[in-house]
């Protein structure tokens, strides 16, 4: 699994700060990309990959909250 963003050593606040941010930015990816092509149009899969990677993140730390309860 590739696991270069760190995302194990965030608190929950700053995961969910990052979400927001990838998910704002692919927003503003593809609306320039609408008007004009990106000159790098790769970045739309690897910011939607991040958000994946966050949410993923969130959901395990959940099952795990869940588990130990």
């Amino acid at each position: 699994m590739k696991n270069n963003l760190g995302l194990k050593e965030l608190s929950d606040k700053e995961l969910m700060e990052r979400l927001e941010a990838e998910q704002t930015e692919l927003v503003k990816m593809r609306i320039n990309h609408a008007i004009s092509p990106l000159e790098n149009p790769n970045l739309l899969s690897v910011t939607r990959k991040n958000i994946a990677r966050i949410n993923t993140e969130i959901s395990l730390r959940r099952k795990m909250a869940k588990e130990n309860k």
